[in-house]
């Protein structure tokens, strides 16, 4: 078995290894959010019939997040824990089964969101024709390219196992640079474009996304020492595919079913209109300047507790949790304060449009109540998935998501009205924050491999 050094990141100081892991991951996870702030802003320009369009079809990419996550955790958490054993031989073949799993996941998904286009943005009830209309093409469009969308996030895991997080910041960089020019060109029609509205921002995307997945294939076949010897027209070792599942299904399952209960929640919303869908499509993406934050260090915690855990280091496995809670409380913190004390400013970076803004306003402000807990449930969530223990945040994730939808029909038939629906997903933050943190302290206090917590000093190996 080859010795891993390069990527080694089971010594030396945890505060270092977390960061230097963790802000390339945030890096990539901005640019992802930025990919559909960009769509927004320009598809803000249309009005907010676009955005809803835009935002309506988007609720079937985010259900793909849950078929991506299936595959994505299970590279990141097996390659991680592979490269804290020192086994290559391991590390390459959850890459090859994974590439597999999520090239075949990618493919079945398309061809659902093809077919069954109509009835699908039919469940939203919006009854708005060119609404509908336009939602279905973005639809369809985006469908054709799925491969792309799929694949990209799971190379980017490889990597982030391996402990090389700079190279898919890069990569997924370059993909946004390319759909930040293709944007205004083919959405507003500059110069000699024409100008194809929500069909463009679908073009855009799909554009780039192609391109990342072209750049990702030429660097894996020059990282030769994991991407080396893999056939992926090889049979898959099913035996192999079902670890790969077994890691990464309780958190597709909680994505997935998160954006059901959001689609309800959707549903629930349109009976105010379309403006409240596209406030909550644009508040979502303001929202997510703390979320990505957060999920860069949960990726980070995945990753290096991970790697220790592989490597049977329980006293960093610690340290690193603590390290990682720290930094996403004072983040936290400071999200809370700039949705609450800046909600105006933000929301008209997108829209113009008065009653729009007025009822963002109100979104963010109660969602801003909420931050540091969210920052803490994906800390936590971050460090059981590199355990290999994905079942606790899914069954947190989940129960409290579920209970999002009776919390809104209950606030909302009150004087809170729309803004009751805002406080329900607010609140089921807070829980998920405080329950999940509390059951992996108590996770921690409770294996006898953590006593050495009361000698750990934090700031050395």
């Amino acid at each position: 078995m080859k010795v891993v050094k390069v990527n080694d990141i089971t010594e030396g100081n945890v505060f270092k290894a977390l960061f230097r892991l963790a802000l390339p991951i945030m890096g990539t996870s901005f640019v992802q959010m930025a990919y559909n702030m960009t769509d927004m802003l320009w598809v803000g320009r249309i009005g907010s019939r676009a955005v809803a369009a835009v935002g309506t079809a988007g609720f079937f990419t985010w259900l793909g997040a849950a078929f991506i996550l299936i595959s994505r955790v299970g590279a990141e958490v097996g390659v991680a824990q592979s490269v804290g054993k020192r086994d290559m031989a391991e590390v390459r073949a959850y890459i090859k089964h994974s590439i597999q799993l999520i090239i075949s996941l990618a493919l079945l998904y398309a061809l659902v969101l093809i077919i069954f286009c109509r009835p699908l943005i039919g469940f939203f009830n919006i009854g708005e024709q060119d609404i509908v209309d336009d939602a279905v093409t973005y639809l369809v469009i985006v469908a054709s390219g799925m491969v792309f969308y799929f694949i990209n996030p799971v190379f980017t895991a490889i990597f982030n196992g391996y402990g090389e997080s700079r190279i898919p910041f890069t990569i997924n960089s370059l993909g946004l640079i390319i759909n930040m020019i293709l944007d205004p060109l083919l959405i507003l029609g500059l110069g000699p474009f024409p100008r194809l509205e929500v069909v463009g921002a679908a073009l855009a995307t799909i554009i780039a996304q192609f391109c990342v997945t072209v750049i990702f294939i030429i660097k894996a076949r020059r990282t030769k020492e994991i991407f080396s010897g893999l056939n992926l027209f090889e049979v898959p070792d099913m035996g192999r595919i079902k670890t790969i599942v077994r890691l990464g299904l309780p958190a597709g399952l909680q994505s997935g079913l998160f954006t059901v209960f959001a689609m309800f929640i959707a549903r629930i919303i349109a009976q105010w209109g379309p403006i409240p869908i596209a406030v909550q499509k644009i508040g979502s993406q303001i929202e997510a300047i703390s979320w990505m934050t957060a999920g860069g260090f949960q990726t980070a915690m995945s990753t290096l507790v991970g790697q220790n855990y592989g490597a049977n280091k329980w006293h960093r496995v610690v340290k690193s949790y603590i390290a990682g809670i720290l930094a996403m409380s004072i983040i936290g913190i400071l999200a809370t304060a700039l949705l609450i004390f800046a909600p105006r400013p933000l929301f008209s970076i997108f829209i113009d449009e008065e009653e729009t803004i007025r009822h963002g306003i109100a979104y963010l402000r109660i969602l801003g109540l909420s931050q540091l807990f969210m920052c803490l449930e994906l800390t936590s969530a971050g460090a059981f998935n590199g355990l290999g223990k994905t079942v606790p945040p899914s069954v947190v994730g989940i129960t409290f998501n579920a209970l999002r939808i009776p919390a809104a029909l209950l606030l909302s038939s009150t004087s809170l009205e729309l803004n009751g629906v805002w406080w329900a997903i607010s609140m089921s933050s807070v829980c998920k924050g405080t329950v999940l943190t509390a059951w992996f302290v108590f996770t921690l206090i409770r294996n006898p491999e953590t006593k050495v917590l009361r000698k750990v000093n934090l700031f050395n190996s």
